[in-house]
This record gives C-alpha cells, structure tokens and sequence, in this order.
C-alpha cells in the first residue's frame, strides 16, 4: 500500500479554524482543539440566534404597534382585524416604523381599521 502524506491538507484544515478563533480569548484562539470547540460552539449559536433575532424583533414591532394603537383607544388585536377586514396589508415591521416615525400616518391607518370592525 502506497504512503499517503497529508500535510497540506491537515495544514490547511486547521489554519482554517483557527481563522475563524481569530480574537478568541485565551488558548481558544492558538491551539487547534480549543478553537476548534470555540468555533463549533459559536455557529451553533449564530445559526439558532439568527432565527431568534427574527422572533425577537417581531415581538418589538408587536409592542410598539401596540402602544401606538392604545394612544388611539384601540388594542393591537382589534387593530389587525380591523386593518384585515378593511384590506390594508402592512406588515407589523412598517407599522411598527409608522407608529414611530409618522403619527398622523399612522392614525389614518388606525381610522380606516375603526372603520371595518
């Protein structure tokens, strides 16, 4: 059986964790079993965490309509069936931006979802 070198590769293999570990604390980012922990770790939790942030920002738009919608004697639910049944399709992330940035704006889209319940 022929001998089969793998240096290049190995090589190459670990250099490219230890990119990854690059500004790790400590030995996580120098020696290759440690960074190799650190890095796995970490994409673990940007991929979970990726899905999260899109969860969590809903939440925020949620609660900013919210409080808009009760300034105008509404509740967020009532608001959404109201704009559903007068057919305005905004999503929760320009609401959200039009309750903050465009309160008049918004107050029109609140009379108008008044108007289909």
């Amino acid at each position: 059986m022929s001998r089969v070198k793998r240096g290049t590769h190995a090589r190459r293999r670990r250099k490219k964790i230890l990119k990854q570990a690059k500004g790790y604390w400590g030995r996580r980012s120098s020696i290759f079993r440690t960074a190799k922990e650190a890095v796995d770790r970490a994409l673990r939790y940007s991929y979970r965490d990726r899905r999260v942030r899109k969860r969590e920002f809903r939440r925020l738009w949620i609660t900013r309509i919210n409080a808009a919608a009760r300034i105008h004697d509404l509740s967020y639910s009532k608001l959404i069936k109201g704009m559903k049944n007068s057919q305005i399709a905004l999503d929760r992330k320009i609401l959200a931006e039009l309750a903050i940035a465009d309160p008049p704006g918004f107050f029109e889209v609140v009379k108008l979802a008044k108007e289909g319940l």
